[in-house]
């Protein structure tokens, strides 16, 4: 039997695969009205096969009608073919030719939620929240997501034209790129300016190991502690569970991560910190934005109420739910939303999100303020966050920050292109010189 892992995913196409075996035992019987119901189904579908205008496979109807009803649930349900296995497998463990893409359908159209660090897509300015509406000059809409992956990958070293729509701009974009082998690195860090950075791409089956590497990596090249560290959860949308458990543990020496809580109300899974905190207690900021999604928020989220970590940027995403894979056969799955989970303190992110104790924004980028941001409460038939929302999380600030005035092109001449990041380590160094202990 498959162990079981729990998935944490702002979308559907990016995930590893964790399977749990069906147990026919467990169907329930179908009442009269479920039968009832099944008939007007198969009503509807000999119909089809009789009289539409055209002859119509029999599994093209019967999946269209499984894809029909996951998406009158929730946003993250969906059934898992063999390209669905290939497509998380490969963003979870493996690398391929690629342009370095998460996208996700909105509508009938292609959306970008982000592209990946160091990669064709984000090297050619590609941002989240764009449309791709041509690939190589033919029209996708109305495609599955499945066939606009398929078209975006292939061979490093082939070229491929993307026309990308982005809100606010009058004119589409065109953007000539060259494919390249898209290298899963879900965890980089570097040292600045005598600060430990980490930069958590994604929660894959090696992340927590990775951060403790780059933790241990850090303190090496310093030759001692460092000042502090930056944790970066930006475009981050999320993963396996149990990794985000695991990088919470570095920070953490105690208490709470996540609860994990199921339909009845005595189903409620606790995860919480082992002793020893691999950073000793050094000052720590966690960045994020409206991409930082689901496995990302439970990091945050432990962080935040466990008061160990300050939180700067932008409100997140907003996943607050918990998807399983259950195996149907050897190559096809489903992908079924089985609980919500909490923070430490008994907050539901769903819809609201997690919201720094910082509101930096990212300055830098001269289409943050036009560009229209995505998040859970957008999708069709999002859950709904059963513990009341405070108002506040859901506002945002209209009023100018002085300390955010500056321009682009003020922030370049300057030598910053990251704003977030750039004051972000600002804040490490005066924590790191204030007198005592600082507590927030």
């Amino acid at each position: 039997m498959a162990r079981a892992f729990s998935w944490l995913q702002a979308t559907a196409i990016a995930g590893a695969v964790a399977l749990v075996p069906v147990a026919t035992s467990a169907s329930a019987a179908a009442d009269s009205d479920t039968y009832h119901e099944l008939e007007t189904f198969m009503t509807v579908f000999n119909r089809i096969k009789a009289s539409y205008v055209d002859k119509v496979d029999d599994k093209k109807l019967i999946r269209g009608a499984i894809d029909g009803m996951l998406a009158s649930l929730d946003p993250h349900s969906s059934y898992v073919d063999a390209v669905d296995f290939q497509n998380m497998q490969i963003l979870t463990t493996g690398n391929y030719g690629g342009l370095g893409l998460t996208v996700t359908m909105q509508d009938g159209a292609v959306k970008v939620i982000a592209p990946q660090e160091d990669t064709p897509a984000f090297r050619a300015g590609i941002k989240s929240g764009d449309f791709i509406t041509h690939i190589d000059g033919k029209f996708i809409f109305g495609e599955t997501l499945d066939e606009a992956i398929t078209s975006m990958r292939g061979t490093p070293g082939t070229k491929i034209t993307l026309t990308i729509v982005r809100p606010g701009r009058d004119k589409p974009i065109e953007v000539s790129l060259v494919r390249e082998v898209i290298v899963q690195k879900p965890v980089k860090w570097e040292v600045k300016d005598g600060i430990g950075y980490i930069n958590i791409n994604t929660f894959s089956e090696n992340t927590g190991a990775d951060v403790r590497a780059a933790v241990y990596g850090i303190e090496k090249a310093l030759g001692r502690k460092p000042l502090g560290y930056v944790v970066d959860l930006r475009d981050n949308g999320g993963g396996l569970l149990s990794q985000a458990i695991e990088v919470s543990d570095v920070f953490l020496s105690s208490g709470e991560i996540v609860s994990q809580r199921g339909r009845e109300k005595d189903d409620i899974e606790r995860y919480y910190a082992k002793p020893g905190d691999m950073t000793n207690g050094a000052p720590v900021i966690v960045l994020i934005n409206s991409g930082t999604a689901s496995a990302s928020e439970i990091v945050a989220g432990a962080l935040q109420d466990h008061h160990r970590a300050l939180i700067m940027g932008d409100r997140s995403f907003g996943k607050g739910s918990v998807q399983t894979l259950l195996q149907l056969s050897s190559d096809s799955a489903l992908r079924l939303t089985t609980a919500r989970y909490f923070t430490p303190s008994g907050r539901s992110v769903q819809e609201g999100g997690i919201r720094p104790d910082i509101a930096v924004p990212q300055i830098s980028d001269p289409d943050y303020k036009t560009r229209p941001v995505f998040r859970e409460a957008d999708l069709r038939k999002h859950l709904v966050n059963e513990v009341k929302a405070d108002n506040v999380i859901l506002e945002e600030d209209t009023k100018t920050d002085p300390r955010f005035s500056a321009t682009p092109d003020e922030l370049k001449k300057r030598g910053i292109t990251d704003f977030q990041l750039y004051y972000a380590l600002q804040t490490i160094g005066r924590l790191a010189r204030a007198p005592g202990p600082v507590k927030r």
